[in-house]
């Protein structure tokens, strides 16, 4: 049987992609640009040309596919529900959705397919962390408007669940919360990262707007910025608790932001400028 995994190069499905081929099984990988995404992958995974934003080009992709995994992101509120309609009137079966941060059309859709389904809700990523590494190479500091504590997941274990749940029996119309083993403040965290990297990283405070003007100019709207920015500020007492879902799914802990830290240590360091 084969499973589709849409994203496929993104945080989360990078994972899931490579979970499943750890355990043998058939992937195909959907991605805007499938020769650039090649070097990314073993030779054994299916490399297909397309967005899940865009349904009604996927053309084949779906074709002997049971099995599908979604990562609820922008963009695709307004045409999810067509995906999942498409996916299961090709025949799969099987359907993991990461979700948004709510259950909206997409999530509700996956829930009303008919098919055994699987919502993973994921708290704070601690691949977030990667918008430090500019500030961090330039100046060696964090910036942030809240000092509260998340308990991170790590991306992999997100992937391990969604594997998991894909292809084991016993899970279907379940909702699991996946966090990480610990809480983290910003503060906390940089403290890690300054181990990892072996350079020390200061923390600054900076206002509500300052973070949600810093948010737009990336292109993120208003609305959208305030709600990021917002969840920071109130986040709910789900972001901040440990649960112990990806131990209970996977039979080991869940990976801890010092293991992360140590896998992307290098990335946060400032280049090293050579002589001519």
């Amino acid at each position: 049987m084969t499973t589709l995994v849409t994203g496929a190069t993104g945080n989360t499905g990078r994972h899931v992609v490579a979970e499943l081929v750890r355990r043998g099984e058939r992937v195909r990988a959907l991605t805007r640009n499938p020769a650039e995404a090649a070097g990314r992958f073993p030779a054994e995974v299916e490399l297909v040309d397309g967005t899940h934003t865009a349904p009604a080009k996927l053309g084949t992709a779906l074709d002997g596919v049971s099995r599908l995994h979604i990562t609820v992101t922008a963009g695709l509120a307004e045409v999810g529900p067509e995906l999942v309609r498409r996916a299961v009137d090709a025949g799969v079966r099987r359907i993991t959705v990461v979700w948004g941060g709510g259950v909206g059309p997409v999530e509700q859709a996956v829930a009303d397919s008919g098919v055994e389904w699987t919502r993973l809700e994921p708290q704070e990523f601690m691949s977030n962390t990667l918008t430090w590494i500019e500030p961090i190479q330039a100046e060696g500091i964090v910036r942030e408007p809240y000092d509260f504590p998340s308990a991170l997941v790590h991306e992999a274990d997100i992937g391990a669940v969604a594997a998991i749940a894909l292809l084991d029996d016993g899970h279907t119309g379940r909702a699991y919360n996946l966090t990480g083993p610990e809480t983290l403040t910003p503060r906390e965290r940089i403290a890690v990262l300054s181990q990892a990297t072996g350079h020390d990283i200061a923390f600054a405070t900076i206002t509500h707007e300052q973070a949600v003007d810093r948010l737009m100019a990336t292109g993120v709207s208003r609305a959208d910025a305030e709600f990021v920015i917002g969840w920071y500020a109130a986040s709910d007492d789900a972001s901040r608790t440990v649960d112990d879902t990806v131990e209970r799914v996977t039979g080991r802990p869940a990976r801890t932001f010092a293991q992360w830290a140590a896998e992307h240590a290098e990335r946060f360091k400032k280049p090293r400028v050579t002589a001519d």
